[in-house]
């Protein structure tokens, strides 16, 4: 084939998926490797590169930062994601903030220039797998109440929303939760030695561990919980279970510090007779989607809590509401629309938005400044200095306060603990009103419909794939 005829069928073939706006997700190779290693592919990288440099001066006259920000070959490096976006005839981020953040900032260049190409897909999840085969207990339920069209079809458990006021349902899906928090409190047991409280409040947080994620900012929290337990041991706290689980980049040394930390604080915490078994904390080893399935089920608060505008969608988020557990999290990816879908009587919101986020970078963010004024950070950080059991963490509490020669806390875990700590009293008080909280639970439930992978991979096949379905005779 001549160049213009397999041009025209590659960039009517490829459609491109954006997952992050994190710049070391963003693959970028050094040509001198690129070429090195793959010499016939870098020359036809190299003259894609040319012609598209061709298209944007023809299109930007004179305009010589929109080739340095745009070009697939600049500064050394071969950037993939320009690449893709040259080549494809579809771009689309996977939550609706995401998308508009994409837009409107990362890949503005290109979204100037070909704004067609632009559109969005939120993710979703596969119920049959974390709902009908992770949950049985409580996909028999609903079965029973609403029949078994959800299967296929999950937008019919918004004929949930009748029994979410349902006394007799709700004492029925408390039970659900009960057996399935006393599952994962043996699995527990058996694999990390630690014993929970079933009827404690199973506060979770499962994910990637990343800073931009900021199990920090939950740990920072438990610190904090312990010390006031410490200090007033007859305040008025409902016992809370904080499970975590995590994979981690091999060399990502903070967050594998972090994972020592939550681990260190877990011993400390989980020894201490004083504080009368108020707090445990339980770090869940070896993650992965078969143990996933029991957490998801037990947990009753969903950690959402990333830096808004970091996070693309988050597909965690999903599983949780979909199996009843209350969302703290901030206005960031997905949750936005789960917002949308449950509204704030059935979440709990915190912190920064991302046009707030963005402002205080651009302003200047000084973590220093919390540090100094909020005498609850300042004592924990110093407890992380002095040691947590016999373990000092100077590093983690260098780059919040210092910043180990980057930006200080940057992910801004200081500047919305305040709220995250307000919002997590909110959860504690809320689930002290059973009815309540219960109520609240179905109604994530019955809201789930919109975040099915069926819905997700139907607007793929419509709107980019152009393909339709076979159906069986």
């Amino acid at each position: 084939l001549g160049w213009d005829e397999a041009w025209e069928i590659t960039t009517k073939t490829c459609a491109y998926t954006n997952h992050t706006i994190m710049a070391e997700a963003l693959e970028k190779w050094p040509i001198e490797i690129f070429q090195r290693l793959l010499p016939r592919i870098y020359q036809i990288v190299d003259e894609i590169n040319r012609r598209f440099v061709l298209q944007i001066q023809e299109r930007y006259p004179g305009d010589d930062g929109k080739v340095a920000r745009m070009a697939i070959l600049y500064d050394g490096q071969v950037k993939m994601a320009h690449l893709a976006i040259a080549a494809g005839y579809s771009v689309n981020g996977v939550a609706r903030l995401h998308t508009e953040i994409l837009k409107n900032e990362q890949l503005h260049d290109f979204y100037e220039m070909f704004p067609e190409k632009f559109n969005n897909k939120t993710n979703g999840i596969t119920q049959r797998r974390f709902l009908m085969h992770g949950n049985p207990l409580l996909a028999d339920w609903v079965t029973k109440h609403i029949g078994d069209g959800w299967i296929t079809e999950l937008m019919q458990l918004a004929r949930l929303v009748p029994y979410a006021s349902d006394a007799k349902a709700q004492k029925e899906f408390m039970e659900i939760k009960r057996k399935n928090k006393v599952r994962l409190a043996e699995y527990i047991k058996e694999h990390n030695g630690i014993e929970v409280d079933p009827d404690s409040i199973f506060d979770v947080q499962v994910k990637r561990l990343h800073e931009y994620k900021r199990q920090f900012l939950n740990i920072l929290h438990v610190m904090y919980l312990y010390n006031e337990l410490k200090a007033n041991p007859q305040m008025d706290f409902y016992p809370r279970t904080f499970i975590f689980g995590a994979k981690a980049a091999a060399g990502y040394r903070n967050v594998k510090l972090t994972i020592k930390l939550i681990n260190s604080v877990a011993d400390v915490i989980n020894n201490d007779a004083d504080i009368k078994g108020k707090i445990k904390v339980v770090f869940i080893e070896d993650y992965r989607v078969s143990n996933a399935e029991w957490i998801f089920a037990a947990a009753d608060v969903s950690e959402q809590i990333s830096t808004a505008s970091k996070e693309a969608s988050g597909t965690g988020n999903m599983k949780f509401m979909m199996n009843g557990a209350l969302t703290i999290g901030t206005m960031d990816g997905a949750n936005v629309e789960i917002h949308d879908a449950v509204g704030d009587e059935n979440m709990f919101i915190f912190g920064m938005s991302s046009d707030e986020v963005q402002g205080l970078y651009n302003k200047g963010y000084d973590s220093t400044a919390y540090y100094m004024n909020d005498a609850r950070i300042k004592r924990v950080i110093d407890g992380m200095r002095r040691g947590v059991g016999d373990v000092q963490f100077n590093a983690i509490a260098d780059n919040l306060i210092l910043g180990n020669g980057s930006v200080a806390d940057p992910y801004m875990c200081l500047a919305d603990f305040d709220s995250y700590v307000k919002a997590q009293k909110r959860v504690n008080d809320t689930y002290l009103n059973k009815k309540a909280f219960n109520k609240m639970s179905l109604m994530n439930i019955a809201n789930a419909g919109f975040f099915s992978a069926d819905r997700a991979v139907k607007e793929y096949a419509d709107r980019i794939w152009t393909v339709k379905p076979i159906h069986k005779l």
